[in-house]
Parts: C-alpha cells; structure tokens; sequence
C-alpha cells in the first residue's frame, strides 16, 4: 500500500515508515502533519480524484536540517571578472506514520460549516414578510445625467493670400 502526496509544490511516494526530506514546512519539531493524498494504492483498491477525501495520510516532524553546499562560479575572461556563490537549501525531514483508508468520506472544513447556516430560525410570516416587501420596493434606476453637449469650435476662415508680386517688365535691351 502506497500513496503519493503533496508536500508544498513537490510530489512523492510513501508508504508507511518512510521518511522524506522535503522543503521546509513551518511546524516545529515532534508536530504532526496531514499530507494533501494525489492517488492511494492498495492491493485491491486505487483511489483518485473525488474518493481521496476517504484517504488520510499522517506525518510527523522529524527535525529540520541544511541541504548540500552548491557552489557556483561565474567568470568572463580578458575582463577580470569572477565571482563565487553558493548557497544551501532549508529543508525537513518528516516520517510517515500512517496511511488510513476511512470507512465514510471525511467531513467537510469548519469555515464551510460556519458560511452555511443548516436552518434559518425565521417564522415563514417573517420570510412571507420580507419577501412581499422586496417585491413591492421599486427597482432603482441609475441616474445617468447627461453631460452638457459640447459646441464644436467655430471653423476658421481660409488664410488670404498675399498679392502677388509685379514682374518687372524689361525692355528687350535699348
């Protein structure tokens, strides 16, 4: 039996005793997790999509640790130019304590159950009230006020042209 889960933006596949290294998850040591189930096998069944809500995955917070040093260099030659990086990634290790199959869907989040009252505690002549008084109130129009319509500029009169000028006349050279 074996499931696969979300653990922040990462998949993996545990079965029952595994221990993951994962990114870094914000609970303290000795916490316990419930992993977001992708897909659950078992021998005789497979689970995915709606039926996950049967499935439920627990973990526990090992303890927190530093990944592997990764070095890095960046250099242009004939320039002068290197410079050296490194960088170490925060990471948990979590142990899978249990993968349930549940007999019934789980039951829904309590933010849900808050949202939707299951009865409203109105008398029906209340209801009958407030429903006859939303009919009778008059729909509100939107009062759209219409801008002042604009004069359009006074056409200019066309420029006068210049006289033209007088050629002077020659006399043909006497």
């Amino acid at each position: 039996m074996y499931a696969i889960v979300r653990v922040g933006n990462k998949q993996y596949r545990v079965e029952k005793g595994d221990t993951l290294l994962v990114d870094r998850v914000r609970e303290d040591e000795g916490a316990k997790l419930e992993l977001e189930p992708l897909l659950y096998r078992s021998d005789d069944t497979v689970f995915d999509g709606g039926d996950l809500g049967k499935v439920k995955v627990e973990a526990a917070v090992v303890g927190h640790e530093r990944g592997k040093k990764i070095h890095g260099l960046k250099f242009k030659p004939k320039r002068g130019y290197k410079r050296r990086y490194g960088a170490r990634a925060d990471l948990t290790r979590i142990e899978i304590k249990d993968i349930k199959l549940l007999s019934r869907k789980a039951p829904a989040k309590q933010d849900d159950a808050e949202e939707k009252p299951k009865s409203s505690a109105k008398p029906k002549a209340e209801k009958a009230a407030t429903t006859t008084a939303k009919k009778k109130a008059p729909a509100k129009k939107a009062s759209a006020k219409k801008a002042p319509a604009k004069k359009a500029p006074a056409k200019k009169a066309p420029a006068k042209k210049a006289p033209a000028k007088k050629k002077k006349e020659d006399d043909g050279g006497s």
